[in-house]
């Protein structure tokens, strides 16, 4: 099994390679979404130079909330670079998601205070409350868990950012009832 993969990656970037190749002008856009013309723009008024890989791939989650596969073949091609460049930037970099995120997101800081303070236990009513752990979306796609290993408001320990609001002094049963405010309004 793990030689089929490594087979399958291998034919994966052996296409890649061929297509930079063989490539002259720009690459087509993946669809007709207009936000690609502005990821376009982005590599090419960095001269669609390599060295315009992190910042492309911003404009990419900021365009789409995610990375796919689409649009690392995408970058790959327009910079010119081997597809596993890219995601091994999208993969190296924690602000970089492969998976869409939900419609809001819970951040809880794991730094030391936070965590002396709390943290496992907002952890743990997330998972309780709605089935969901660290990194992961609900399956309805209403709500995103992630951490973070500080959040610099270590005086509000434990902290929470919800929608990009910062929640501090929190505990398990306010922040579920802040959460849950925030889903059906």
């Amino acid at each position: 099994m793990l030689l089929i993969i490594g087979c399958e990656y291998l034919e994966f970037e052996m296409q890649s390679i061929l297509s930079m190749l063989t490539y002259s002008g720009q690459p087509q856009l993946p669809s007709d979404d207009k936000r690609w013309k502005i990821v376009e723009a982005t590599a090419r008024r960095h001269g669609r130079e390599p060295r315009a890989l992190i910042e492309t791939l911003h404009t990419v989650q900021e365009c789409f909330g995610y990375l796919d596969e689409a649009a690392l073949r995408f970058v790959a091609l327009t910079l010119r670079v081997p597809l596993s460049r890219v995601y091994g930037a999208a993969t190296f970099y924690h602000f970089f998601t492969l998976k869409p995120k939900g419609k809001h997101t819970c951040v809880v800081c794991t730094g030391t205070a936070c965590y002396i303070k709390g943290a496992p236990a907002l952890l743990a009513a997330l998972e309780r409350a709605h089935g969901v752990k660290p990194g992961e979306t609900t399956p309805d796609n209403d709500l995103s868990v992630l951490t973070a290993r500080c959040l610099g408001s270590c005086g509000l320990a434990p902290a929470v950012v919800l929608d990009n609001a910062v929640l501090g002094k929190i505990g398990p049963d306010e922040m579920l009832a802040r959460i849950q405010k925030g889903i059906r309004q």
